[in-house]
């Protein structure tokens, strides 16, 4: 994260619009750690994908899953740990039952609870969002997939091994062509690599691409990034050209012997020259670091 203070990342649920018959997506406006919200309806139940960061934001993402369902069952997933996904489902206890992946359940318990300290300390308005909030406890873990019946629609939850984190979850609405991919894909910045040596190294940028690669192969209609603007296809191959950019243009000097200060320097220079609209560049040092060790290792 930069040294400029955080705007409130306040969800806007007035902002919600429908993709696809009976898909709507919260957007986050490009507001910092503002993630895009899913509501996903079926005859007989809705599922609510992401919660915003902190009780107020959730509480707002609840009333408005509530007001579309209408009375049908409600369902939660995260497409992975961080706070501004999933740290707002203490809200839908009781209310919705919340569905993750084991990988993701695992980083909530084991990595969660730092996650909420680092984001606490962030300060402002962050910080009051989350006073309070407890890590979050799914109701339901499993482990290769879970096939979700709305009523007339089954949405896909998928995990997809390391990539942005270990617990990386994809949420596919087959019917509508739809794909939610969670930070695995950005638009409007550079991605996000959580490399913080020695307290989390779980991202993977050679599995991410993996992952990516895997994803495109179906083309999805629509696909609804993490955080920026929604798009088809291309939302995925723009974040696959990157990430092999990066990779390529950090592996090229670390195999020159080239210093990783040294690497650090010249590839974000070049990446920013690249792609000087691109927001995030602070996250090109993060990238070059995790790839110099992946392919050190």
């Amino acid at each position: 994260m930069t040294d400029e203070p955080i705007p409130d990342p306040a969800v806007r649920v007035s902002d919600a619009q429908e993709i696809a018959p009976d898909v709507l997506v919260i957007p986050n406006r490009r507001v910092q750690l503002v993630p895009n919200i899913g509501v996903v309806a079926g005859t007989r139940a809705v599922l609510v994908v992401d919660t915003g960061v902190g009780t107020a934001n959730a509480e707002q993402v609840l009333a408005f899953a509530s007001e579309v369902a209408a009375g049908r069952r409600l369902y939660l997933t995260s497409t992975h740990f961080h706070p501004e996904h999933a740290f707002g489902a203490h809200v839908f206890a009781d209310r919705a039952t919340y569905l993750v992946n084991r990988a993701q359940a695992e980083d909530l318990k084991t990595k969660g609870p730092g996650y909420l300290e680092m984001f606490r300390g962030f300060g402002g308005a962050v910080a009051r969002r989350l006073d309070g909030v407890p890590v979050p406890t799914p109701d339901v873990v499993y482990d290769d997939g879970y096939d979700l019946d709305l009523g007339g629609r089954t949405v896909r939850l998928r995990p997809t091994g390391r990539g942005h984190t270990k617990g990386d979850q994809v949420v596919e609405v087959p019917d509508a062509g739809v794909l939610f991919t969670g930070d695995l894909a950005e638009t409007g910045q550079f991605a996000i690599l959580p490399w913080f040596p020695p307290y989390d190294t779980d991202v993977s940028g050679v599995r991410w691409l993996a992952v990516l690669d895997r994803l495109a192969v179906a083309r999805p209609r629509v696909v609804v990034p993490g955080h920026g603007e929604l798009g088809g296809p291309r939302v995925l191959d723009d974040v696959r050209a990157y990430l092999r950019e990066l990779r390529n243009e950090t592996w090229r000097r670390h195999d020159s012997a080239m210093g990783e200060r040294a690497i650090v320097a010249e590839v974000r220079a070049l990446l920013i020259e690249r792609h000087p609209e691109w927001a995030g560049r602070e996250w090109i040092e993060r990238g070059v670091g995790c790839l110099c060790a992946e392919r050190a290792a």
